[in-house]
């Protein structure tokens, strides 16, 4: 999931997985039988200074994990260190491109993993990373308070920590009246003005092709006909559509596919300020990308990694990550910022498809949308 880069100053955001067989092997302590009786054990007088033997797990303290990201990961400087400063563990960071790219390198990269937790893996390449078994199983105690919505891999290979919603967004000054369906977007008074991101090279355009997908099922490549006909045009990514085709940016397009975050981005990073977001957004063309962090095969502190994803379960995490991904949290006690509540339209259904389905057909149906789109 690429999250929203409005997060930096205004230019400056299941086909079943690989199993995993766990093999206990069992040895055998057993005596033969004998008719000598065995000699009674012997026992010593209690000592005053014996200490009950106890077992301990190994302290992590002073210990360092390794989380790999992708280049839109961002927090406040604090979030790390309070980790660091509960546990005794460092973090260290490594930023991996897009989402696409992270998981083709943790893939790629799996008998010597770059690191020990991955995060940023979302449920349009999901099926993908759970395929390759790449990820270790771990259910931490802190999903009690996600919802079961969120938890798409009831192995728990990988855990749930944002939420986001890729959606057609509008400038309310530059529309002839505000759209709520995607059926609008192919009328002739919008001609000329939705620009959306290539699937094969943007997170969002994929996800608007998915939720197209979802919305239209077999009749989504006659709705990529029409939107072609009434003149669609394609970047090869989010920032040269927000910025570049769309009136935010400077440009001419009254729409654009972005993120349902994107009006409370508007607002935060308004010059001069402003209390009113000058972007809506159109609900019913949202499509949920999810964003999990999962624990990698391979690696050498496992019980580090464990106490990472369940940090990225507390409140300390869960409300730092609107202001920094504009994304949402996914645990139920965290707190939005104000913007958020004003400002942002949440989806009551937003449109999401099977992690296995997408990975089954991802191929094709970016291959047929080129021939539509494109050609």
């Amino acid at each position: 999931m690429t999250t929203h880069q409005l997060r930096k100053p205004y230019r400056g955001a299941v086909a079943v997985a690989a199993a995993m067989l766990l093999v206990a092997a069992c040895g055998s302590d057993d005596v033969p039988e004998t008719d000598i009786p065995a000699p009674p054990p012997e026992t010593e007088s209690p000592s005053q200074d014996a200490t009950p033997a106890t077992t301990t797990e190994p302290s992590i303290e002073g210990t360092t994990v390794t989380l790999i990201s992708h280049d839109s990961f961002n927090l406040s400087d604090g979030t790390l260190a309070e980790f660091e400063a509960r546990t005794g563990v460092i973090v260290e960071l490594l930023e991996v491109g897009d989402t696409g790219t992270l998981v083709a390198e943790a893939i790629l990269t799996k008998d010597a993993p770059l690191g020990d937790v991955l995060f940023g893996i979302d449920n349009t390449f999901l099926q993908r990373g759970l395929d390759a078994g790449i990820f270790l199983r771990y259910e931490s105690p802190a999903l009690a308070g996600v919802p079961e919505d969120f938890q798409l891999d009831g192995r728990h290979r990988v855990t749930p920590v944002d939420y986001g919603d890729v959606c057609v967004n509008y400038w309310k000054d530059a529309v002839p009246w505000e759209p709520v369906t995607l059926e609008e977007l192919t009328f002739p008074e919008f001609a000329d003005q939705l620009v959306v991101q290539h699937p094969e090279t943007s997170s969002p355009g994929l996800a608007f092709l998915l939720a197209t997908i979802a919305a239209f099922g077999d009749g989504w490549e006659l709705y990529w006909e029409d939107l072609r006909n009434n003149g669609v045009t394609v970047t090869a990514g989010w920032e040269d559509a927000y910025y570049g085709e769309f009136v935010a940016g400077g440009g001419d397009r009254s729409m654009v596919v972005s993120y349902a975050s994107s009006p409370p981005a508007e607002v935060i990073y308004a010059d001069p300020p402003t209390d009113a977001a000058p972007t809506g957004v159109i609900t019913e063309s949202c499509y949920r990308q999810i964003e999990f962090a999962g624990i990698l095969s391979g690696t050498d502190n496992e019980a580090g990694a464990q106490a990472l994803i369940d940090f990225m379960l507390s409140e300390t995490w869960q409300n730092d990550v609107p202001l920094n991904m504009f994304v949402y949290p996914v645990i139920e006690s965290a707190t939005l910022p104000p913007e958020f509540v004003e400002h942002t339209a949440v989806p009551d259904n937003p449109l999401m498809l099977d992690p296995a389905e997408i990975e089954a057909n991802r191929d094709a149906w970016t291959e047929r949308w080129v021939e539509i789109v494109l050609r």
